[in-house]
């Protein structure tokens, strides 16, 4: 395994996210799998008619994500791991959020990478406000 540390990137941010700072972040000649999931905003939710979304992320929010790549990074066989989040105003197919593992093996990267986006949706308070095509709103993840 590489000899960096295994969380390698780490953001919350209002600009786009480029999935490529990922992949550059986890490069790694001992990881024969890598696995990158790019979490994007939809049209619909539901049978609803979606126009935007808007992140908002509580004050604590950076220091829980960060809390959760460490964690999933002990506990997975992985040399690697990125996680970006976006707040602020999003519209259909921008990137929302990225996640990703490299691991010597694709099946420790394939459950490291589920583990992480899960564990950050649970865990991390990010919450987000639907904006509907009929004029109404929904905040969803709120406590």
């Amino acid at each position: 395994m590489n000899s960096a540390a295994p969380v390698r990137l780490v953001a919350l941010r209002e600009q786009a996210i480029d999935v490529n700072e990922a992949l550059d972040a986890l490069d790694d000649p001992a990881s024969g799998g890598l696995v990158l999931f790019v979490g994007r905003v939809r049209d619909h939710d539901q049978e609803r008619g979606v126009v935007a979304l808007e992140y908002t992320a509580h004050p604590t929010a950076l220091t829980q994500l960060e809390a959760v790549c460490a964690e999933v990074a002990a506990e997975f066989a992985v040399s690697g791991l990125a996680a970006v989040h976006r707040v602020g105003r999003l519209e259909i197919g921008d990137v929302a959020v990225v996640v990703a593992t490299c691991s010597a093996h694709r099946g420790d990267a394939f459950a490291a990478s589920r583990a992480l986006i899960d564990r950050l949706k649970e865990r991390v308070p990010i919450w987000k406000h639907q904006i509907f095509t009929d004029g109404g709103s929904e905040w969803v993840g709120t406590p």
